[in-house]
């Protein structure tokens, strides 16, 4: 399995990466533009990263949702569509999407997560702060899929220290996938990402570049963004349980006890 990925924007068939649960596509609209799916066996999270669009569906309809420019300049709005949906989503304006699947078998009301629902944290401390826009939570009425966005100001670390979410032990830890869809904020910016196994057989070290996904079949996975640069990236879990219990590398556990101030940068997006 590839870990690094450049999706297509082109509205085309969803891509499962190997994944059991997890599937993800990009998707960009021009204004009066639509897209007519069935989500089937799965249940479906459309993320607004731009844009304002109108769904209906067969289990809702949800006129004018969005709004934000782009995912640097606001709060997101996320649709939940649960399986066996049909539905079709019109753009108003140019359109920036992220549809993030899980295959799922309960069937969940739609919900649309407006901005002022979502829960915004600011974690972690020094050079490691960033900021966690919550959407769909583990206690969201859905069957897996959990779905977040990260904001990591330039020279700073993110998901440190490095954790994992491979086993299924709760409450410790959970067995999540996970999807890492990065945005920078100017154009030759990067992040950087690890993600390894405590045994190396996985032990990859890649340059993500705006509009690439990192794939987390399991393993360690912290990032750092570019200094200069700030970076987004939207999270989808599925798994074991509907859970964001992971556990710490050992080694670098320790880093916690050391954080003092929060970086005065954050929160980057209100």
């Amino acid at each position: 399995m590839s870990l690094l990925v450049h999706p297509d924007t082109s509205a085309a068939a969803i891509e499962s990466f190997g994944f059991d649960f997890l599937g993800f596509k990009a998707v960009r609209l021009h204004p009066g533009q639509s897209i007519e799916e069935d989500t089937a066996g799965r249940e479906l999270a459309i993320v607004l990263l731009g844009g304002t669009c109108s769904v209906c569906s067969s289990s809702g309809d949800f006129p004018a949702i969005g709004g934000r420019p782009d995912v640097f300049s606001g709060l997101p709005h996320t649709l939940y569509l649960p399986i066996a949906t049909r539905f079709t989503l019109t753009a108003a304006s140019p359109c920036d999407l992220a549809f993030c699947y899980s295959r799922a078998e309960d069937r969940h009301p739609a919900a649309l997560v407006t901005p002022a629902d979502v829960r915004v944290e600011i974690r972690g401390g020094a050079n490691a702060t960033r900021q966690i826009n919550h959407m769909i939570q583990p206690g969201f009425a859905a069957h897996r899929i959990l779905i977040c966005e990260v904001y990591t100001p330039g020279g700073n670390w993110s998901s440190y220290p490095p954790h994992k979410h491979d086993v299924h032990n709760p409450p410790g830890e959970v067995d999540l996938e996970e999807i890492y869809y990065y945005r920078v904020d100017k154009p030759e910016g990067y992040a950087i990402q690890k993600v390894y196994t405590p045994d190396r057989r996985i032990d990859e070290t890649l340059t993500v570049r705006d509009g690439e996904l990192v794939l987390v079949p399991e393993g360690y996975h912290p990032v750092v963004a570019a200094h200069g640069y700030n970076v987004y990236y939207l999270n989808a879990l599925a798994g074991s349980a509907r859970s964001m219990a992971a556990s710490d590398d050992p080694r670098y556990a320790w880093v916690r006890g050391t954080w003092g101030e929060q970086d005065p940068r954050l929160p980057l997006v209100r």
